[in-house]
């Protein structure tokens, strides 16, 4: 029993991490209705820049941070204009294929400014075992993930108030649901989408500090933000406390999933059994646990 708590336990600290990475889709899916298939691009990119300047410039990892930051928040920006912008209006699998492509250009424009070798990043925080948790229980729960989680649930609780308590937030909700309703209030269209894309730059950013200190900066970090899909599809595209129930979900089973299931039917389960238990909650309820139903009148 000790043992199932030790793996349960690091499965929902990972999935806290997953959580922030879906919450990035989540944020421009919900002002925009896209489906920005480049926020794993994103996650690559931050990394790699915050190394990339570290190394080039010889900064400490606390400076190097906020410039990235400056960075991600002008990438989102810049994003928002030239690629959302000139596409309004347009249809859904036009908006799709831009960001698709948009991926491919970020990943380039990465390994072409800061090389494509896998670099360490350090965070300063020990990956090692708590050692009151291993002296009072015998559990062995990595310093490292309980920091990084309360990291994201830290940020993710302050994104929650942003967008449900501020202005802003009620001018997302209001874009969300109608965009020429929203314009015909007053509400700025242009001024909430670049926000959403530069908050949405700076949630890759910490995504991408803490998988990267965990796994190494390197292409592979694209594929950890691939996680977030089965993520999205249990908590819902539109639904923010979805994208923390569902990064839970997915983190646990996929731990829970390696260490009792894996033995017996071979390695590499925890690659592909959160999209397995994606398809099978498609099939029982598509629009997620927090999603809203759609009905479309025929």
């Amino acid at each position: 029993m000790q043992f199932f708590f030790e793996v349960l336990i690091g499965g929902l600290l990972s999935g806290v991490m997953y959580a922030l990475v879906a919450l990035g889709f989540v944020l421009i899916y919900k002002a925009s209705g896209v489906f920005n298939f480049a926020q794993g691009a994103m996650v690559f990119f931050a990394a790699l820049t915050a190394v990339g300047l570290q190394e080039q410039f010889n900064l400490s990892i606390w400076l190097a941070i906020p410039l990235t930051m400056v960075v991600m928040v002008v990438l989102g920006l810049v994003t928002e204009k030239i690629v959302l912008r000139p596409l309004v209006n347009q249809h859904d699998i036009t908006m799709f294929m831009a960001t698709i492509g948009l991926t491919f250009f970020i990943e380039g424009l990465a390994q072409l400014v800061w090389g494509s070798t896998v670099r360490k990043l350090d965070l300063g925080i020990a990956d090692t075992p708590i050692e009151f948790l291993m002296d009072k229980t015998g559990m062995l729960v990595s310093q490292f993930d309980v920091i990084a989680a309360g990291i994201c649930a830290v940020l993710v609780a302050a994104l929650a108030l942003l967008f449900n308590k501020t202005k802003i937030g009620r001018a997302l909700r209001a874009v969300a649901d109608d965009h020429q309703a929203a314009l015909t209030v007053g509400i700025p269209l242009q001024h909430v989408w670049g926000v959403v894309w530069a908050v949405a730059g700076f949630v890759a950013l910490v995504a991408g500090l803490l998988w990267g200190a965990r796994n190494g900066v390197s292409f592979s970090l694209t594929f950890v933000a691939l996680k977030a899909l089965p993520v999205l599809i249990l908590g819902g595209f539109t639904s923010v406390p979805g994208a923390i129930v569902g990064g839970l979900i997915i983190g646990a089973s996929e731990k829970l999933a390696e260490v009792y299931i894996g033995p017996l039917v071979g390695g590499g389960i925890e690659g592909w059994f959160p999209y397995v238990l994606a398809l099978l909650f498609l099939l029982v309820r598509p629009e997620g646990l927090f999603g809203e139903k759609i009905i479309r009148r025929i």
